[in-house]
């Protein structure tokens, strides 16, 4: 669940070590669910793999439907960007679990972690928001970042490549979205519409493509464990946002990216290249800028992050 989705929640009072624990805890649930991923992929098709993690998340869905209720269809604000929302989120879990088939952990990882910086173009036209030239120069030196990682030439494949950043501009959409919605749909109907419209997206190419031979009991356990690991990851996440600001995280969600460069080399023995982890140091350095930036009270990028 994204920071956004868990912002509006009540919780308990400001606690920043345990909200950052939690934080920590569900970005390692959610490295580790990717690298895992990744190697089932080399024996089950990726619809089925991705249908099997939104239960999971539906699952949550239809437990805090039970606890807060949900408004009946008619009575629902924004049905509209409720759904398209959620198509954008669907897009995203589609697209990524299907680069990497091709794409190494580390790189995919890092092309879908230039989203924040997308938003921040995206802001002027698509929610009529001022964009400095500091947050100009943040997003320029993030896509020089990108270029360095998927430079020509390299051996990047250009479907995995293609698929990624479908897949980030699809999740700058989304956070764009959510912005829209947000006071005025409450999160666990945001979180509701999404997972059910997410569920529907993957499970309608699904049949197409079941496993052959069907995963034995060893594999279905590995990956029943995978999609609580993601639920589980979504859960720590709403307890994080409800201890600690979305900006005292912000700068740690890079750890994620560290785990990917970790599990691509010394899991799948596809460690970046030096250009490639130059690129990944831009990526990093044009967003964390733009999170010092949401923390100045002056600053018009809060809300991009």
């Amino acid at each position: 669940m994204p920071p956004h989705l868990a912002a509006d929640l009540p919780g308990p009072p400001s606690s920043p070590r345990s909200g950052i624990a939690l934080y920590l805890a569900a970005l390692v649930l959610f490295a580790s669910f990717d690298a895992a991923v990744k190697h089932l992929l080399t024996l089950y098709p990726a619809p089925f793999l991705n249908v099997m993690r939104y239960l999971a998340v539906a699952t949550i869905a239809i437990c805090l439907v039970l606890r807060h209720g949900l408004p009946r269809l008619p009575a629902t604000p924004d049905k509209g960007l409720l759904l398209l929302r959620g198509l954008m989120l669907g897009t995203v879990g589609t697209c990524f679990m299907t680069a990497l088939i091709w794409m190494p952990l580390s790189e995919a990882t890092a092309i879908y972690f230039t989203s924040p910086l997308i938003v921040v173009a995206l802001s002027p036209w698509l929610l009529r928001e001022r964009v400095g030239a500091t947050q100009w120069a943040a997003v320029a030196l993030g896509c020089a970042g990108m270029l360095l990682i998927v430079r020509p030439g390299n051996s990047l494949p250009w479907l995995g490549t293609v698929l990624m950043a479908v897949s980030a501009v699809s999740y700058a959409l989304f956070q764009v979205l959510t912005r829209k919605l947000s006071g005025r749909v409450p999160s666990h109907v945001q979180y509701a519409y999404t997972a059910f419209v997410c569920l529907v997206i993957t499970a309608v190419p699904a049949p197409f493509f079941l496993p052959a031979p069907w995963p034995d009991l060893r594999d279905s356990v590995v990956i029943v464990l995978l999609g609580i690991t993601n639920g589980l990851g979504q859960v720590l996440l709403i307890a994080a946002f409800r201890r600690v600001p979305a900006s005292t995280l912000a700068p740690f969600n890079y750890c994620h990216l560290l785990m990917a460069v970790a599990f691509s080399t010394f899991v799948f023995g596809r460690p970046p290249d030096l250009l490639a982890i130059a690129g990944m140091a831009l990526i990093v350095t044009a967003g964390l800028f733009l999170v010092s930036r949401a923390r100045h009270p002056g600053s018009r990028a809060k809300a991009a992050i």
